[in-house]
C-alpha cells in the first residue's frame, strides 16, 4: 500500500514540477472526506540546507537521503540535464526499486533514474525537448517522447509540467484506486484521468475561441458512455464535418474519439467496480462496451488485471457470485 514518499531534491530543482508532487501527495486531505489518503510525505536532499531552484530562489530542505529508505514512493523531479551526477542519489534510487519500491521521476528527472540504471532495457518518456538527447546518452532505454506517462513495472516516467500531474494521479488509481484519485483530482481542479499514450506535443495552434471548442460535446460524451457514438454522429453536434471533427479532437485531447471513449469508459468501469455491487455484465452495459468480455478485454489492455481483480484489490469485501464468475485466464485474451 502506498504510504510513505519521499521526494529528492537537487540544485537546479525547477519549482513547478517539485510542487506537483508536493500538492498530490503532500497535502492531507484525509480531513475532508472519508476515504482520501494521507501520506507520510517526506522532502530530502544528498546535502540538507538550502538548495538552490533554477528560478533564483532555494528551498530549505532539512532531511536527508535517509528518507528514501522506507518510502513506499520515491519521486524525482528536474534539476537541470547538464547538471552533474550524483552517486548517492543513484544509490538510493537503485536501492529504493531493488526492494520493490515505486520510483517516479518528472519531466527530465528521468535522466537520474536512467544514470543509475533504473530505465535500461524499459520504456521511458521525458519532456519532448529532452527525449533525443536522453535516447543518444543511453541507448539501453527505449526513449517514446510522444507519450505523457509510462509505466513499467514499478518504474513510472513523465513528460512535463502538467503530464507529471497525470502520472501522480495515475500511480494513485493504481494503488488505491479511482475514487481516491479522483478526490485528489477534484480538490486540484484537474482532470482526474488522461491516459498516458496521448500526445505530448501538438504542432499545429488551437484556436481560443469559445466556438471552436469541443468542450461540451466531451461533457455530452462523457454522460452518454452506455450508448453507441459514430464520428459522423459527433461531428453532426459539434456542428461539424467529420474531417474537422477528427482533426479537431486530435488536437484537443490528443488521442482518437474511439480510443478517448474506451479510455474513459474504463475509467467510469473502475469506479463501478469500486463502488456498486453491479455484476460485471451490468457494468460493460452501463459503461458502453455492451458485453463483459469486451469490457474484460479493454479492462486487461489499459490495466493489467481483470475486472474481479481489481474489484477485489479495491473493494476490501467479498465480491457477489455473479462476479466471482469473471475470470480472464479462461479467455486468453490478447490485446488488439
Amino acid at each position: 500500500m502506498l504510504k510513505k514518499v519521499a521526494v529528492v531534491v537537487l540544485p537546479g530543482i525547477t519549482p513547478f514540477e517539485f510542487g506537483v508532487a508536493c500538492e498530490v501527495f503532500g497535502v492531507d486531505r484525509s480531513t475532508r472526506a472519508v476515504g482520501l489518503p494521507a501520506f507520510e510525505f517526506s522532502i530530502c536532499t544528498p546535502s540538507p540546507g538550502l538548495v538552490p531552484t533554477n528560478l533564483g530562489f532555494a528551498i530549505s530542505v532539512e532531511e536527508d537521503l535517509r528518507a528514501t529508505e522506507t518510502a513506499d514512493l520515491v519521486i524525482m523531479p528536474p534539476f537541470g540535464v547538464d547538471a552533474p551526477g550524483q552517486p548517492e542519489v543513484h544509490r538510493a534510487l537503485q536501492a529504493a526499486h531493488q526492494r520493490g519500491a515505486w520510483v517516479l521521476s518528472v519531466c527530465s528527472g528521468a535522466f537520474a533514474l536512467a544514470e543509475a540504471g533504473l530505465l535500461n532495457g524499459r520504456r521511458a518518456t521525458t519532456h519532448w525537448l529532452h527525449a533525443h538527447r536522453l535516447a543518444e546518452q543511453y541507448p539501453e532505454v527505449h526513449v517514446d517522447e510522444n507519450v505523457l506517462y509510462v509505466q513499467d513495472g514499478s518504474i513510472i516516467t513523465s513528460a512535463g509540467t502538467a503530464a507529471g500531474i497525470d502520472a501522480c494521479l495515475h500511480l494513485v488509481r493504481t494503488e488505491l484506486g479511482a475514487t481516491a484519485a479522483t478526490s485528489i483530482a477534484r480538490s486540484m481542479v484537474v482532470p482526474p484521468h488522461r491516459a498516458g499514450g496521448q500526445a505530448q506535443f501538438i504542432d499545429r495552434p488551437i484556436s481560443v475561441t469559445q466556438c471552436d471548442t469541443l468542450e461540451h460535446v466531451l461533457v455530452w460524451l462523457d454522460e452518454h458512455l452506455d450508448e453507441e457514438h459514430s464520428v459522423s454522429a459527433l461531428a453532426a453536434r459539434a456542428h461539424m464535418s467529420e474531417r474537422t471533427f477528427a482533426r479537431r479532437f486530435k488536437a484537443e485531447t490528443g488521442t482518437t474519439p474511439a480510443a478517448w471513449l474506451t479510455a474513459q469508459r474504463v475509467l467510469r468501469a473502475q469506479t463501478l467496480l469500486e463502488e456498486s455491487d453491479l455484476s460485471v455484465e451490468s457494468i460493460a452495459r452501463e459503461t458502453g462496451f455492451g458485453q463483459a468480455v469486451l469490457l474484460r478485454h479493454h479492462f486487461q489492455r489499459a490495466l493489467g488485471t481483470s475486472p474481479a481483480a481489481y474489484r477485489r484489490t479495491f473493494r476490501g469485501h467479498p465480491e457477489t457470485a455473479q462476479n466471482a464468475t469473471d475470470n480472464t485466464d479462461a479467455l486468453n485474451l490478447q490485446p488488439a
